[in-house]
């Protein structure tokens, strides 16, 4: 029986160790100095919106949206809004907030992504249960498609209700942003210009939608991609044009082998980086 209780003592210090050693994430700020969970809420806390990036097949990031967003329910008066639901669908996203549609129907009448019901629909449903609003950001996806084929132009020709999905024309659009530039170059000359355009459209909409649906001395939490607000720029910068006195904190995640030590090409991606493993398992 002794044996058996030494034993056990030592698996559980073992596991104890191995959970020490092998951390699923590791959060730093933009200077790639280690901060706390806490310090990060406490910073998100004092904002007026928060730009919450993620990788979307990462189940880590999704989890810390999740936490955060209820930790942050109890500091402040809360608007969610996300990339991931598109802005012509905001009338399907509403009357399921309001429980005038089920969930059934509201998966068949909205473009809902595949991990929708694993990595978003938590966040929604916690909106819907405490009352608050959420916002469908993006562009619906089919007109980016057309600014890649034909540049900002192709927009003219769109009805009043097509341009109310979006940010009012004509975009504001600076392709010297080193985002915007990188992206031009991988494409390697092939359609290159659109691109960026393409992009810029889903920033300007998101961070329009955004301004739109603000409300005083409440915090807006937008979840998107971290290519959309990675480096300040993207969504960022639409909202600082639009009010250079906006206090906005920008999460930001990447992979690395080692969570443990900060590499330096990720210095400045954002306020906050979460850093994990790239063997962390994905959602989708």
């Amino acid at each position: 029986m002794q044996k058996l209780i030494v034993f056990l003592l030592f698996v559980s210090f073992s596991i104890f160790m191995f959970s020490q050693n092998k951390p699923a994430y590791k959060l730093y700020n933009a200077k790639g100095t280690k901060v706390s969970y806490k310090s990060m809420i406490k910073k998100m806390a004092k904002a007026d919106v928060v730009l919450f990036g993620e990788h979307h097949s990462n189940p880590i990031v999704h989890w810390l949206q999740y936490e955060a967003t209820v930790e942050l329910k109890n500091l402040r008066e809360l608007v969610l809004g996300a990339e991931m639901i598109e802005a012509d669908n905001q009338s399907q996203l509403n009357d399921y907030l309001a429980d005038k549609i089920d969930q059934k129907t509201f998966d068949s009448q909205a473009r809902l992504w595949k991990n929708y019901s694993t990595d978003y629909k938590p966040l929604v449903d916690f909106a819907k249960n405490n009352n608050l609003k959420f916002i469908a950001t993006n562009v619906p996806r089919r007109y980016a498609s057309e600014v890649f084929k034909e540049g900002f132009e192709v927009l003219n020709k769109l009805s009043d209700e097509e341009k109310s999905w979006m940010a009012p024309l004509p975009i504001n659009y600076d392709a010297t942003l080193a985002g915007y530039v990188k992206m031009k170059a991988m494409m390697g000359g092939h359609g290159g210009d659109n691109l960026p355009k393409a992009q810029a459209i889903k920033d300007a909409t998101m961070a329009y939608f955004i301004l739109k649906n603000s409300q005083k001395n409440n915090l807006f939490i937008h979840y998107n991609g971290s290519f959309h607000s990675d480096n300040y720029e993207g969504i960022n910068w639409y909202l600082k044009q639009a009010n250079n006195k906006l206090n906005i904190v920008t999460i930001s995640i990447v992979e690395q082998d080692n969570v443990k030590k900060f590499e330096k090409e990720n210095k400045s991606k954002a306020d906050f980086i979460i850093v994990v493993s790239p063997t962390m398992t994905k959602t989708y």
